[in-house]
């Protein structure tokens, strides 16, 4: 096998494909990537057995042929290189590296015994663009449990039904739902699927926003029965599915609500800010809702430091007078999700009742969060 490729064409390539390799694995095969170069084309694979990635750049080939290179000796010798084209040469159990002035000899794996790509045919498939869908796993990610010993928890619930698309994640202390309307042509059929958390949000963060033209950038996203794939230009992203049932998380959005009030959301950043200064012992910040004054007071009790109380006026609010207790860090997550919105819907219930934020736009997005004892 012996071709030249850009050094930074390579440089981004491997950074993509890298995501996918075992860090640690026993099996030392998984630590490399695969190359493969044939008819002006250089692909690079990675897969750590859950994740496979692979991705294409232009080279030229001079001899078609593959080999398997350690992924971490790889991305750091090509960070050093100091020339503008990379040339490789191998034989059988090596592949000499030259760039500029700089020579090196790496060992090599047999890519017989590197893992098969995955077949993937979606059956079902939605397109969207990149920063769309990264948006709404962005506002989601974070609710997703690090709890190994619940993985359905650990996912993102996709749902796509006419021309809806929807991605909930639960930790079970909170639950965050977010959708947005596509066009019914980019839709196969609806479908729903459970993806990994980390392996979304890796899987968005991989691809461009916009293309070389300048346009925005899509991703295909398609599912089978046990496996999701994300394609977007000539990267290619298959995660194998979660199985199981999602929680039924629609039985735990109330319908009503008998308070409900619209605050600003700066002003509701700045005062749960102030406020939790005096949270080092107990994560609770205190909301009173005062429905007759149109305000609202945050308060933080800490009986080392003292206490701190924040004040809102002049708030959209209807209903009946409620307290509640939240887990400040939540909220913060919560109001950060919503972006550059100007104001925050909050619906409650009640003292030990969830509370329920709401924005709506594109896309809409709801949360809830369950309540502290006071």
């Amino acid at each position: 096998m012996r071709f030249d490729v850009s050094k930074t064409t390579l440089q981004d390539a491997i950074a993509i494909v890298s995501k996918a390799t075992a860090s640690g694995s026993t099996l030392p095969i998984l630590t490399g990537i695969l190359l493969k170069a044939e008819e002006g084309e250089l692909t690079l694979q990675a897969t750590d057995l859950d994740v496979s990635l692979r991705h294409t750049i232009a080279a030229n080939v001079r001899e078609s042929g593959s080999t398997v290179v350690s992924g971490k000796i790889l991305a750091n010798l090509v960070k050093t290189l100091r020339g503008s084209t990379v040339s490789f040469d191998s034989d059988h159990n090596s592949i000499q590296v030259k760039c500029g002035n700089s020579r090196f000899n790496l060992n090599t794996l047999n890519p017989v015994d590197f893992p098969e790509f995955p077949q993937i045919d979606p059956e079902k498939s939605v397109t969207l663009p990149v920063d769309t869908l990264a948006d709404m796993v962005n506002r989601v990610y974070k609710m997703t449990s690090k709890d190994l010993s619940h993985p359905i928890l650990g996912g993102i619930y996709l749902t796509v039904d006419e021309n809806l698309v929807r991605l909930v994640a639960t930790d079970s202390y909170r639950l965050a739902v977010c959708d947005t309307n596509v066009e019914t042509s980019t839709l196969t059929e609806s479908f729903q699927v459970i993806v990994s958390g980390n392996a979304f949000h890796e899987a968005l963060s991989t691809f461009p926003s916009t293309t070389d033209d300048g346009s925005a950038a899509e991703v295909v996203l398609g599912a089978t029965d046990s496996q999701v794939s994300f394609r977007c230009g000539n990267t290619l992203y298959v995660s194998r599915c979660i199985e199981g049932n999602f929680p039924d998380y629609r039985q735990l959005l109330p319908s009503s609500c008998t308070t409900s009030l619209t605050p600003q959301l700066g002003e509701l950043q700045d005062a749960l800010k102030c406020v939790s200064v005096m949270t080092t012992q107990n994560p609770r910040v205190r909301f009173d809702v005062d429905v007759d004054g149109a305000r609202v007071t945050l308060s933080a009790v800490n009986a080392d430091m003292g206490d701190a109380v924040e004040v809102l006026e002049d708030i959209e609010v209807e209903g009946q007078n409620v307290s509640i207790g939240l887990n400040h860090r939540y909220v913060s997550d919560c109001l950060a999700a919503l972006g550059d919105r100007e104001t925050v819907s909050i619906e409650l219930l009640g003292e030990m009742q969830p509370a329920i934020f709401k924005s709506y736009g594109k896309p809409n997005y709801l949360q809830l969060i369950m309540p502290t004892r006071l």
